[in-house]
């Protein structure tokens, strides 16, 4: 009998394995971009970059995923050693609801690999936020709140980005385009002595795209531009403005 119970329970178990795989999907994915932008801002120097991740999905609308890039940003700005590798950590939960209207909530980690020395009176560039955004048809909104020093500057929990995108793919022929604004708005009392010199690193960022799918293989390009002023605070000690108005190509790819 207890041999006969074993057999059911492998079985048993053999049939659900299936099933409890059907219920989530696990999806690595891999880029090149002629120059790795984060909200307009170049993190690159205009150079290009290799991208990577992988994101595991549950059909109850959990999340989590990982994906790096190479950058160069930190050691452009002073900081001593090496740090050119990013890596972020993210979670969430996103739905849908009514009709056609979508949402997202969660949680993202800036991991800023490498052994560098910040500059005096900054910080390690990680940064972690949380986030929610709503979405109707194609177009959303996106809300993003830091939770303490943010990319290098000091005591900025508050600091926040507002985004809005929107995204409609051309019936006929797949292409799909892409138009976003976005704000920046830094927080805390580091901010305020940096406002105070003429370094105020709030700012507003614009961008078009289009992109197409090739057999699995997405190719985009997109312009890019900010209104942050020139020498100002996104300006590297070799004098290039990384918030400089830009266009970019890439290639995703998602296995």
């Amino acid at each position: 009998m207890l041999k006969k119970n074993l057999l059911v329970a492998a079985l048993a178990s053999s049939f659900a394995l299936p099933a409890m795989a059907e219920d989530y999907t696990l999806t690595p994915n891999i880029g090149l971009v002629t120059d790795y932008l984060v909200r307009g801002i170049s993190q690159t120097s205009g150079k290009p970059a290799l991208q990577g991740g992988v994101d595991f999905a549950h059909t109850s609308g959990i999340y989590l995923g990982v994906w790096g890039s190479n950058i160069s940003w930190i050691t452009d700005f002073g900081a001593t050693g090496s740090a050119n590798l990013e890596v972020d950590t993210y979670g969430g939960f996103k739905n849908s609801f009514a009709t056609d209207y979508s949402y997202d909530v969660g949680y993202i980690r800036y991991n800023y690999l490498g052994s560098y020395t910040p500059l005096a009176g900054t910080a390690k560039a990680d940064t972690h936020e949380l986030y929610g955004s709503l979405g109707y048809k194609w177009v959303s909104a996106k809300y993003s709140y830091s939770l303490g020093d943010f990319l290098t500057v000091p005591d900025a929990k508050g600091t926040s980005y507002l985004e809005v995108n929107a995204s409609y793919t051309l019936e006929g022929n797949g292409v799909t385009l892409g138009a976003h604004y976005g704000k920046q708005t830094y927080k805390g009392a580091t901010t305020d002595l940096l406002v105070a010199g003429g370094f105020d690193p709030s700012y507003a960022d614009y961008k078009l795209s289009a992109s197409k799918d090739f057999s699995g293989y997405v190719v985009g390009l997109a312009y890019s531009s900010t209104n942050a002023p020139k020498n100002g605070f996104y300006t590297t000690l070799a004098g290039k403005n990384l918030a400089r108005a830009t266009a970019v190509l890439s290639v995703l790819h998602s296995f």
